[in-house]
């Protein structure tokens, strides 16, 4: 599966359009990480923890893009974008969508 953040692949030709597919996955944030997370707020650094909780929902999000995609008998997904938004008080939702298309 082709995925990509561009409007054409260069050297593929679109086949087919097969419309919107997305994906989606809210994540709550852990006590052990508030607490590591509040010491780095004081000296300073990256969060590890929220980095690593943000890549697994981003994988997440983007691996049921793709599922919805292969259902609807794509082979490429095009123009992806990602979003990001607090959903309730210490969870997130990363949220992927892109459009579905054949190419050849």
């Amino acid at each position: 599966m082709l995925i990509s953040n561009m409007e054409h692949i260069p050297g593929k030709r679109i086949t087919e359009h097969l419309g919107l597919v997305q994906g989606s996955s809210v994540r709550a944030k852990h006590v052990g990480r508030d607490i590591m997370a509040g010491l780095k707020n004081i000296f300073g650094g990256e969060l590890k923890g929220y980095t690593e909780l943000l890549q697994e929902s981003r994988d997440e999000a983007l691996g049921r893009m793709l599922q919805q995609a292969e259902a609807a008998g794509a082979n490429a997904v095009m123009n992806v974008r990602f979003s990001t938004s607090s959903v309730a008080q210490g969870a997130a939702e990363i949220y992927v969508y892109g459009t579905a298309v054949t190419v050849e």
